[in-house]
């Protein structure tokens, strides 16, 4: 069997795998922030503005791996929901930062185990070693990923 009729088999797909995998996490979580108003697409923000409040747009964006359209579209719901604000810099009026309000930074505490939780299911019936292979083999995946996309962006900029 090549390689072709191999992946023709979504199962035998690490990227097929992979989403099926993220969709089933992003949907065990919402269910658990939902309660509290927050969508799966608002935690992304959210949990990075925990550990770095006051990043800009750009900085965030990129940090939670989206393009700064989708960034905007997302920071106005956040807005809406009032969980953040977004203020033009002193320095620099040409950036904005975003900010956490106070209902949205007492919300660490509640979600965050949330977390805890949602994982502990997903790796229910792996090993220690079993799960540190994981995490590694996905980073690793990623950075592969990563090198690829900015090989192609500098190659079609050429």
């Amino acid at each position: 069997m090549n390689q072709t009729e191999f992946y023709a088999d979504p199962s035998n797909s690490i990227g097929y795998l992979t989403r099926i995998a993220f969709r089933a996490f992003s949907r065990a979580l919402e269910s658990r922030t939902s309660p509290h108003g927050v969508s799966s697409g608002q935690w992304r923000f959210l949990r990075v503005l925990w550990r770095e409040d006051g990043l800009t747009q750009r900085e965030l964006s990129r940090r939670v791996g989206m393009r700064e359209p989708t960034t905007v579209i997302a920071l106005k719901s956040l807005e809406r929901s009032g969980f953040v604000v977004r203020r033009k810099s002193v320095e620099d009026r040409r950036k904005v930062h975003v900010y956490l309000t106070p209902p949205a930074k007492a919300l660490q505490k509640t979600l965050m185990p949330a977390v805890a939780e949602v994982n502990a299911v997903a790796l229910a019936g792996l090993s220690k070693t079993e799960v540190e292979v994981l995490r590694k083999a996905l980073v690793q995946v990623g950075r592969n990923l990563a090198e690829g996309a900015e090989d192609n962006a500098t190659d079609s900029a050429v």
